[in-house]
């Protein structure tokens, strides 16, 4: 009886630190988080469990992240889900799709406010993708999809190699 227990609990314990947890973002806490990167490149991508692009992009971004994950490159992907996603459907959602990156959700839903404080010409279509590397100066902003090409190439680009 004790053998069972113990099976079931490391399961239940193994199963849920494999959840990927999700914190809100106001959009101060992101301006301040765009604000203070330091030496790193900043990597912010904007999607949804409902955008199907972003879905079929976000592979693209885990996989970046892991290849440079030991060369300061901080990937942070933040949720425009509605509120009655948040945390649930999203934790659900990001480990079917083994998102091992940072998780945020932005707890704003208008636009005409969030966007401008991300990058002015942002017209609040997703995916979208902002690129920051404070020691060089670099800032980028991206309102598209993007191939795992692309993104490789907008790292190094950013990275300055």
């Amino acid at each position: 009886m004790k053998l069972i227990f113990l099976q079931i609990l490391v399961f239940f314990s193994f199963t849920l630190s494999m959840a990927q947890p999700i914190s809100k973002c106001s959009v101060a806490e992101l301006e301040t988080l765009v604000s203070t990167s330091n030496d790193e490149l900043l990597v912010i991508n904007f999607w949804a469990t409902f955008c199907k692009p972003c879905v079929e992009e976000l592979p693209h971004f885990i996989k970046a992240g892991n290849s440079y994950k030991d060369k300061k490159v901080r990937m942070i992907l933040i949720s425009l889900d509605d509120k009655e996603m948040f945390p649930k459907k999203i934790v659900a959602f990001a480990k079917r799709h083994h998102l091992n990156a940072e998780l945020k959700w932005l707890n704003e839903t208008d636009a005409n406010y969030f966007c401008p404080a991300v990058d002015s010409s942002w017209s609040g279509s997703i995916p979208a993708t902002l690129f920051i590397n404070k020691k060089t100066g670099k800032r980028d902003f991206v309102e598209s999809e993007m191939s795992s090409e692309e993104l490789i190439e907008k790292i190094t680009e950013m990275l300055g190699k």
